[in-house]
This record gives C-alpha cells, sequence and structure tokens, in this order.
C-alpha cells in the first residue's frame, strides 16, 4: 500500500462503488438537486388479474372455497386490500373493482341483517354474485381452451418455398433428308436377310376334293355348278375344286350339261353305261 492511500483511506471505500448516471460519458455518484422526475414517470401494471370477477375467482381458489357458499366477510376483507393497492397505483384501473367492492359490501349488510321466521324465505343474497363467478368461470375456460388449440405463426408456420423454374431450349438436330432415307434402307435390307421363305405342304388334296364332290352328287339330279365351291378357302380351294371337277369329267364320272352359251352350268353323276 502506498503512502498516499494510507494517508486517505475513504479512497478505497469509495473505488468499489458504481455510478448513479453516466451522462456524457461522466459518472454521476449522486442524484442533481435539480433533477424533476414526473409522477406518471414510472407506472407499475398488474397484470395477474383481469378484472373483479378474476380476482373474486382467484382467492376464492386459494383457499379452496366451495363458490356455493363463500364467506362473504373474509372474502370482502381480503378484496378491500387489493382496492387499496390498486387505488394507490391507478385510480382509473381500480374503478371497476370499487363498483364490485360496493356489490360485496350491500351484499354482506343483507346478510348481517336478522331474519325473522314469519318472513318466508327470501333469495340468497349472494346468488346474483355466484352466477356471475360461475358464468365467468365457464367463460375462462373456455378462453383458455381456445388459447391452447393449434394456431398459426405460434405453434405452426407456413413455409414459402419458390419452386426453381428452368427454362431450357430443345436443340433439334439437323438431319438432311437423304440421312433419313438411308437409314430407312437400312432397316429394309435388315428385315431382308431376317425373312426366310418356308414351303408348306398343300393343305387341299385334289384327290380328297373330287370324293367330297361326289358326295354332293348323289342320285340323278343336277345341282348348279356354283355350289361345288366354297368361297370361304379362298383362291386355293377354288382353284382346287375346280381341278376336282376337271378330273372327274377326265374320269368319266360326272356329267355337265348347259342349254347354251352363257347359261347356268349343271352337273350331275355320269350313268353306268357310260362308266
Amino acid at each position: 500500500m502506498s503512502s498516499n492511500e494510507q494517508a486517505n483511506p475513504q479512497n478505497i471505500a469509495h473505488q468499489g462503488e458504481l455510478p448513479f448516471a453516466i451522462v456524457q460519458g461522466e459518472p454521476l455518484s449522486t442524484p442533481p438537486e435539480d433533477l424533476y422526475i414526473p409522477p406518471d414517470a414510472l407506472e407499475v401494471f398488474l397484470d395477474t388479474f383481469e378484472g373483479p370477477l378474476d380476482l373474486l375467482l382467484y382467492l376464492i381458489r386459494r383457499q379452496n372455497l366451495d363458490i356455493l357458499n363463500i364467506p362473504i366477510a373474509e372474502i370482502t376483507h381480503q378484496y378491500m386490500d387489493y382496492v387499496e393497492l390498486m387505488r394507490s397505483a391507478n385510480l382509473d384501473l381500480a374503478a371497476e373493482y370499487l363498483v364490485m367492492a360496493a356489490m360485496l359490501a350491500e351484499i354482506k349488510s343483507r346478510m348481517l341483517l336478522p331474519r325473522h321466521e314469519e318472513v318466508e324465505a327470501e333469495e340468497d343474497p349472494r346468488a346474483e354474485l355466484i352466477r356471475r363467478l360461475q358464468e365467468y368461470e365457464r367463460f375462462k375456460q373456455v378462453a383458455v381452451d381456445i388459447d391452447e388449440l393449434p394456431r398459426q405463426e405460434r405453434d405452426h408456420f407456413l413455409s414459402n418455398v419458390n419452386a426453381i423454374k428452368e427454362s431450357k431450349q430443345k436443340v433439334h438436330p439437323d438431319i438432311d433428308l437423304k440421312d433419313i432415307v438411308f437409314a430407312f434402307q437400312d432397316i429394309l435390307k435388315r428385315v431382308d436377310l431376317q425373312t426366310h421363305h418356308q414351303i408348306k405342304r398343300e393343305s387341299l388334296s385334289v384327290r380328297e376334293r373330287m370324293t367330297h364332290v361326289l358326295s354332293k352328287l348323289e342320285g340323278d339330279e343336277f345341282i348348279d355348278f356354283h355350289t361345288l365351291f366354297s368361297f370361304k378357302e379362298g383362291r386355293l380351294g377354288v382353284v382346287v375344286t375346280f381341278l376336282a371337277i376337271l378330273e372327274l369329267l377326265k374320269s368319266h364320272l360326272i356329267d355337265m350339261v348347259q342349254a347354251e352359251a352363257y347359261a347356268p352350268i349343271y352337273v350331275k353323276t355320269a350313268n353306268n353305261e357310260v362308266m
């Protein structure tokens, strides 16, 4: 410790103190004597209760009291303590609380009045207050339930994503018509290389068709020449049938008759004498 510090021991105590304020970079240890603070510069807002009914409901729940049997005297005393606090803080905010305080005082006074047995049972002075408290409790619970529902911009957030659209220009190849023709010719050549010629046995026999024609000419009756042909068999069937008829004529097994040129032709089996 230096000699200066030993000479002034009070400097050590002031080193640990924080300044009252810093104005233009200079610390102030004591407030100025001409400092003026407006009355409304500092305000205290009590957001615990949203109204007189909310305060009454809080007092009833805190003491676990039956809402249908409220001890008016005790509740009124606790309520007035809070109203006095509100009056000292903010008169405008305490106005609605004063209305409820007057209502509680009226209920308390009515309950203190003696009741005569001759008078019929009157309505409980607390009935209207109880009804309002129950209704407020239901609305408050509904508000809590609604607030717990999922809410957009609080529980869920929408995502905004812009789709990336890429516009690509298709470049078509520059192909000459000659190239397409050459390519087509190449395909035709490949097809010719893959094709093959297969010889199949004739499905229709002239001998069998001769037997089939004779079966239709049973008896001595003439039948039309066209009825011997079946057009469903196509050109091959017509040719085979015609060859069979010629073979039968050559063998003198059938006879053909025509009255005149371009007249219908009729066919029948040949006579035995001719056979």
